[in-house]
C-alpha cells in the first residue's frame, strides 16, 4: 500500500509540473533556425574509404554533421526506429553492393527521398543493378554498356598509368551560385568513372558537370564500330535532383571524385596551362552544402490577406472588393535566416484557372505584397503561390477563400445605365393615366 501511495504521489507531482510548465507554442520556435540535417548515414563498401575520403568527411564534421559510418552489408542497418526516420540524409559510397544489409533496400531508400530527405549517390565502374535502379528512379540513367567509362583523347590529364585517357577534366555546366557557391569554380574538375544520361523532358534533374566536347563514353577494350551514344555535353558526370517535395539528390558516376587523391591533384595537360590544383574540393564541398539544405532553402511566413483599408482577415470576399495579399520570404544562409529578394514572385487568384495574376513587390526586407480587385465572378477561389527557381526549394502555397455576389440590399437603387428604362416606365404610367382620364370623362 505504501508503494502504491508513493507512486500516486509521484504521478500527482509530475502532473502538477506539467501544468505549470509553459506550453510548447510559447517556449519553442515554430521552426528551427536552420534546416535540420545533423545526422547522416554513410554506407561504405569498405572501411578504407573513411581514410581515402577523409577530406570530404572532415568537411561535414567541421560543419556540425554527425556521420554514422556503416558497411552497406551490415545486417543491423535500419533507416527507421519506432516508425520515425533516424537520419536526415544518406551518403552511398558502395557502388558495387548488390544487396544492402538489414531492412534497407532500393525501395526503402527511395521512400526515404520521397519523405523529403536527401541523398548523395556515387556510382563507379562495375556498379550493381541496385545502384542503377536507385539512380534511374531519380531520373538518371547510367551507361548500360559493360565496362564503359568516360574517355577523352584530345585533352588527356597526365595521370600515371592512364593509357586509356580515362581521367578527364571537365568544367561545371551551370553557373548557379546557389548550387556551386561563390566565388565561381574556375579550375577544372577531375573525373574518372561512368557516364550517365538525363531525359531532356525531365526538368527535375540539373546537369551540374558534363563532359568536354571531345569526351565520350565507351569500353576502351572494345573497338568501336559505330559512333558512341554519349558524346560531348550529353555525357553526364554529376547531376543534381530537386524533387517536388524539396528533397535533394546528388548523383555522381565517380566515387573517386570525392577522394583525397582527386582533392590534391594538380592540373597538368588538361587543356589549360596551370600549376594550380583541380577544383574537386571546392566543387564537392559546395555541392554537399546545397544537397543538405545549407544554401538555397526558402521559407514563407506571415501570409496574410485582407480588404484594402482593413487589417483583419475576412472569412469571405464580395465580388469587386479591393484586397491586399502579403507574405514574407526568407532564405537560409550561414548567418541564419535573411530576407530573400526577387522580382519574380507572383500570386494567383485561382478558380479552375487564374482570374488574377500579379507580381508582388518587396520592400527590401523580404516582405512581399500586392493589391487587386476581386473579379466579378463568385465561387470558391484560391490564393496560390507557385515559386520554383533553379537551386532553390520550391514554394507551393494555397489558401481557399469564398467569393459571394451582392446581397439584395447591396445593389445601387438607381444606376445611370438604367435611366432610359426608368423614363420608359414612368412615361408609360403617365400615358396610361392620361388615357384613363380621357376614356372616362371625354365624350
Amino acid at each position: 500500500m505504501k508503494a502504491m501511495e508513493a507512486n500516486l504521489l509521484q504521478l500527482l507531482l509530475f502532473s502538477f509540473v506539467l501544468l505549470q510548465w509553459p506550453s510548447s507554442a510559447s517556449c519553442l520556435p515554430l521552426e528551427p533556425l536552420r534546416p535540420p540535417h545533423p545526422r547522416i548515414l554513410v554506407l561504405l563498401e569498405d572501411h578504407a574509404l573513411i581514410s581515402s575520403h577523409s577530406y570530404f568527411f572532415g568537411s561535414l564534421f567541421d560543419r556540425g554533421y554527425i556521420l554514422d559510418f556503416k558497411l552497406a552489408s551490415d545486417p543491423s542497418l535500419a533507416l527507421k526506429k519506432f516508425g520515425e526516420y533516424s537520419y536526415d540524409g544518406i551518403i552511398i559510397f558502395s557502388p558495387s553492393v548488390d544487396k544492402f544489409g538489414g531492412s534497407i533496400n532500393a525501395a526503402s531508400i527511395l521512400d526515404f527521398v520521397d519523405s523529403g530527405r536527401d541523398l548523395i549517390l556515387a556510382g563507379d565502374v562495375g556498379m550493381s543493378d541496385t545502384i542503377r535502379d536507385i539512380a534511374s528512379e531519380c531520373g538518371v540513367d547510367f551507361e548500360e554498356e559493360p565496362d564503359a567509362i568516360v574517355l577523352d583523347h584530345f585533352k588527356p590529364v597526365s595521370i600515371e598509368n592512364d593509357i586509356d585517357h580515362s581521367f578527364v577534366a571537365a568544367y561545371p555546366s551551370i553557373t548557379s551560385s546557389v548550387i556551386l557557391g561563390e566565388p565561381h569554380i574556375k579550375a577544372p574538375i577531375l573525373f574518372a568513372g561512368v557516364a550517365h544520361s538525363v531525359a531532356p523532358a525531365n526538368n527535375m534533374v540539373i546537369k551540374v558537370l558534363t563532359g568536354s566536347p571531345t569526351a565520350y563514353s565507351a569500353n576502351p577494350r572494345v573497338q568501336l564500330k559505330e559512333s558512341p551514344a554519349l558524346t560531348g555535353s550529353s555525357v553526364g558526370l554529376v547531376s543534381a535532383v530537386q524533387a517536388r517535395n524539396n528533397a535533394r539528390v546528388i548523383i555522381s558516376g565517380s566515387l573517386a571524385l570525392f577522394s583525397n587523391r582527386f582533392f590534391t591533384s594538380a592540373v597538368k595537360n588538361a587543356g589549360v596551362s596551370s600549376s594550380h590544383m583541380f577544383g574537386n574540393q571546392q566543387f564537392v564541398i559546395e555541392l554537399s552544402k546545397w544537397v543538405f539544405h545549407e544554401r538555397g532553402h526558402l521559407k514563407a511566413v506571415n501570409i496574410h490577406h485582407h480588404k484594402v483599408g482593413d487589417t483583419k482577415e475576412p472569412t469571405m470576399y464580395r465580388i469587386s472588393d479591393y484586397l491586399e495579399y502579403s507574405m514574407e520570404i526568407y532564405e537560409w544562409t550561414l548567418n541564419g535566416w535573411s530576407p530573400y529578394l526577387a522580382n519574380d514572385v507572383q500570386v494567383q487568384f485561382y478558380m479552375m484557372s487564374p482570374y488574377v495574376l500579379k507580381t508582388m513587390e518587396h520592400n527590401g526586407q523580404g516582405h512581399y505584397s500586392t493589391s487587386f480587385q476581386v473579379p466579378d465572378v463568385y465561387g470558391v477561389f484560391q490564393f496560390k503561390v507557385e515559386y520554383n527557381r533553379l537551386g532553390y526549394t520550391g514554394l507551393s502555397l494555397s489558401k481557399q477563400i469564398p467569393v459571394r455576389p451582392f446581397r439584395h440590399n447591396e445593389y445601387e437603387r438607381f444606376i445611370q445605365a438604367a435611366y432610359p428604362y426608368y423614363s420608359a416606365c414612368f412615361s408609360m404610367m403617365f400615358g396610361f393615366f392620361v388615357f384613363g382620364l380621357a376614356f372616362l370623362y371625354h365624350k
